[in-house]
This record gives structure tokens, sequence and C-alpha cells, in this order.
């Protein structure tokens, strides 16, 4: 079980929320898919007093500090953690990869991390990689198929490849991103929040091993 501690703000008034400093908790099961009668594993985020919180909500300020430490718009990895994983840290896919931004085992190693199921690790890789992508292509476009379809791909097709899935993965990605950009109010808004000084995040472990993440 992963525990994290965040100081948030700013989330929309009718979502349940932490309250400032309030200790929150990433709680693991294994329970039967309904579809398919697979057993996954799901993870749940919870206050210390029991209050479930959406996982967008809990992660994001951590999905914050790790977008402005490489210059990504945090709105774009929100897309990609919602494409890849719907918020799942716990999601494999049948090609075996993991974490919030499923990643393969080779690549979280090539990108430094070490445990693909920590939100932590796991974000810093994905965003790492994400804008490594961006700076090679210079087109999000291309730096999201990718993402999901590998390097050599685009460079076969010259272009985003024609697989279905990659076709839609681009268009989901674009169409979930430009929401809230376009949801954000005016661009003064926007660039006030941008303007906010970066938290740092102080990473605390209690006796029993667990992991709380503070930003301050």
């Amino acid at each position: 079980m992963l525990a994290f501690c965040f100081a948030c703000a700013g989330a929309a008034a009718a979502s349940p929320e932490p309250a400032e400093g309030e200790r929150v908790r990433a709680v693991t099961t294994v329970r039967a898919d309904p579809r398919t009668g697979r057993l996954v594993r799901v993870t749940e985020f919870r206050s210390l007093g029991g209050k479930r919180l959406p996982a967008a909500l809990a992660v994001r300020p951590l999905i914050e500090q790790t977008a402005r430490k490489h210059a990504v718009d945090p709105d774009l990895v929100d897309a990609v953690i919602r494409a890849e994983s719907g918020y799942n840290p716990a999601a494999v896919s049948v090609k075996g990869a993991a974490g919030l931004m499923q990643l393969m085992p080779a690549t979280a190693r090539a990108l430094g991390a070490r445990d693909r199921f920590d939100p932590g690790e796991n974000l810093e890789a994905g965003v790492k990689l994400l804008k490594q992508l961006q700076q090679r292509y210079g087109d999000d476009r291309l730096a999201l198929a990718a993402y999901n379809a590998g390097e050599g791909a685009v460079a076969r097709y010259n272009g985003i490849p024609p697989y279905r899935e990659t076709v839609e993965y681009v268009r989901k990605i674009e169409s979930a991103y430009r929401r809230p950009r376009a949801a954000g109010a005016d661009e003064g808004s926007r660039g006030r929040r941008q303007e906010e000084p970066v938290r740092s995040l102080l990473v605390e472990t209690d006796a029993d091993g667990r992991v709380y993440l503070r930003t301050r």
C-alpha cells in the first residue's frame, strides 16, 4: 500500500477533495474484472479518514510538479494517463506495460524507474519520455504516436502509423487535452496558474514502511 500526503488546491467545488495537508492513501486490491472475469489489480485513493477521492485529483499535485520539472503541460500528461491507465497505478496491459503511464520494463529501466507501480517513479519516467519525444519530433501528435506505437513505426510511415489503435489513441488524447484547456476560463487564469512557484516534494517513510509525499 502506497500512501501520499499532498497539500491540494484548485479543485472543482463539486468534487470531494483532500483538506490542506491531508494524507492521501493509494490502496491496491485484487478483484475480478466484471467483463472478463480475470483478476485485476485496482487502486483507490482515500483520505486517512476513509473518504474516497477521485484518482485524478489525488495524483494531480504530483503531475504538476513532474510536468513542470520537464517543461511539459500538465494537462497533456493528464490526458496521456487517462488514455493509458485510466489513473490506475496498478494497471498492466496485455503486452506487459504497467503503471499510470504504462511503461514497458526496458523503457522504465532506461529512464530510471525501478518500480513501475510507484506513481512517483512511473510519472518521472513517463513524463521524461514524453518530453524526449516532443523534442525529437517537434509535434505533439507525432510524439503521442511514438509513445503508443514506437519510434520505429513513426519512422517507417514517416508520420502517424495507420494503425487503428494508434490513430484512435492520438485522437482520444487530443480531445481530452483540448477539453481542460477550453474549460480553463481565459488565458489569464492559465497564465496565473503557470506562474505559481513550483513546490518541492518531501518524501517521508514511516516505521511501517509507508511512503508519504508532502508538497511545500
